[in-house]
């Protein structure tokens, strides 16, 4: 399983980023597939999930509505669309799949928001 996260960067506060993830070594259509966030000092958490076919979503509080997952099963890629970004939305963010009991994660990509 590899999963190779891109799309971070400096932003502005109120500024949009789109993040990616391209998947191998496994079936990606099969799979539900997760973003993540971890800051320094504080547990990973769940941004955001999505299921296999793509046809249901969930988000932490903190980001509904401004964030969206989406994914591409054809190109075994994993989106997530990140609006109306804040401070506080800086961190590394991770895409993850749960196979076969085991969790796997990408190297992150760094978001930071400032001005």
């Amino acid at each position: 399983v590899q999963l190779v996260e891109s799309g971070g960067g400096l932003v502005q506060p109120g500024g949009s980023l789109r993040l990616s993830c391209a998947a191998s070594g496994f079936k990606f259509s099969s799979y539900y597939m997760s973003w993540y966030r971890q800051v320094p000092g504080k547990e990973r958490e769940l941004v955001a999930l999505i299921t296999d076919a793509g046809d249901w979503t969930n988000y932490a509080d903190s980001v509904k509505g401004r964030f969206t997952i989406s994914r591409d099963n054809a190109k075994s890629t994993l989106y997530l669309y990140m609006n109306s970004l804040k401070p506080e939305d800086t961190a590394v963010y991770y895409c993850n799949v749960l196979r076969d009991a085991k969790n796997y994660w990408g190297q992150g990509t760094q978001v930071t928001v400032s001005s």
